[in-house]
C-alpha cells in the first residue's frame, strides 16, 4: 500500500535537517566528521517509519546508527522521532539500497539490520530481494569484515530462500530461529512485527557472517 504524503511533509522535513545526510554531498570524505570512527557503528537498510532505529539509538547512546530507507514520506516519521526524543546519535539518509556504495564509505558498518523487507514473492522478482546475492552486492562493502548482517522477517518463503541464498555465497548463519519470541534473545519490535506478532505471526529472524568465500563470490557478479 502507498503511504499517504504527509501534511506540510517538505516544511517538517527541513525541521529535522540537522539529522539527516545528503545522498548528494561529498559524504564518503565527510563520513568521520561526521561519525566517531572509534564507535560502533549500526545501519538499518529500509528504515520504514523508524521505531526499530530510533528505539535502538536509545538503548545503545554510544553507538553511531544510520537510517536508510527511499520513501520521503516514511523518514519522515523516524526524523520526528528522533528529534522529539533529542537523539544525537543517528543520522537518516533518503536512498535506495542500491546506490549506498557511491554515498558511503567501505568498512563503515559493524552492523546492518535488514527488517521486514519486501518479499518480492514472484521468482521473476527474486534478484529485488535485499537478501539476493545480486542486491547483497550493493551494500556488502559497506560492512567491516568482522561485521554481521541481521534479518528479521515474517514471511516464511522470503526467510527459506535466505537461508539458502546467504549459504550459498558463503555467509556463516547463526542464531537462526523460526520463532523469534520464544526465544531469549534481545530484540526491538518494529511496527510491523508488532503487528504481526499480534496476528499471530511467527517471526524468523538470522544473523549473517561473510567469509572469504562471500566476498569472492561477490566479486564475480
Amino acid at each position: 500500500m502507498r503511504l499517504r504524503r504527509k501534511k506540510n511533509r517538505d516544511t517538517r522535513y527541513d525541521r529535522c535537517i540537522d539529522l539527516t545526510l545528503s545522498p548528494d554531498s561529498n559524504l564518503k570524505n565527510e563520513f568521520y566528521n561526521i561519525f566517531d570512527i572509534n564507535k560502533i557503528t549500526e545501519i538499518e537498510i529500509g528504515s520504514g517509519k523508524g521505531g526499530f532505529i530510533t528505539q535502538l539509538a536509545k538503548t545503545k547512546p554510544d553507538h553511531n546508527f544510520i537510517s536508510v530507507e527511499r520513501v520521503k514520506d516514511c523518514i519522515l516519521m523516524g526524523m520526528e522521532k528522533a528529534k522529539n526524543a533529542k537523539l544525537n546519535n543517528i543520522r537518516f539518509l533518503c536512498a535506495d539500497a542500491e546506490i549506498l556504495c557511491e554515498i558511503l564509505p567501505e568498512s563503515c558498518a559493524d552492523v546492518i539490520y535488514i527488517n521486514f523487507c519486501d518479499p518480492w514473492p514472484k521468482s521473476a522478482h527474486a534478484k529485488r530481494r535485499l537478501t539476493h546475492r545480486r542486491m547483497v552486492k550493493h551494500y556488502l562493502p559497506l560492512l567491516k569484515s568482522n561485521g554481521e548482517i541481521q534479518f528479521k522477517t515474517d514471511n516464511d518463503a522470503l526467510f527459506e530462500f535466505s537461508v539458502q541464498e546467504l549459504s550459498d555465497i558463503g555467509f556463516e548463519l547463526s542464531d537462526i530461529t523460526y520463532d523469534l519470541h520464544s526465544t531469549d534473545t534481545f530484540n526491538i519490535l518494529t511496527e510491523y512485527e508488532n503487528r504481526f506478532s499480534k496476528m499471530g505471526v511467527k517471526i524468523k529472524r538470522l544473523v549473517a557472517k561473510p567469509t572469504d568465500k562471500t566476498y569472492d563470490i561477490i566479486s564475480m557478479l
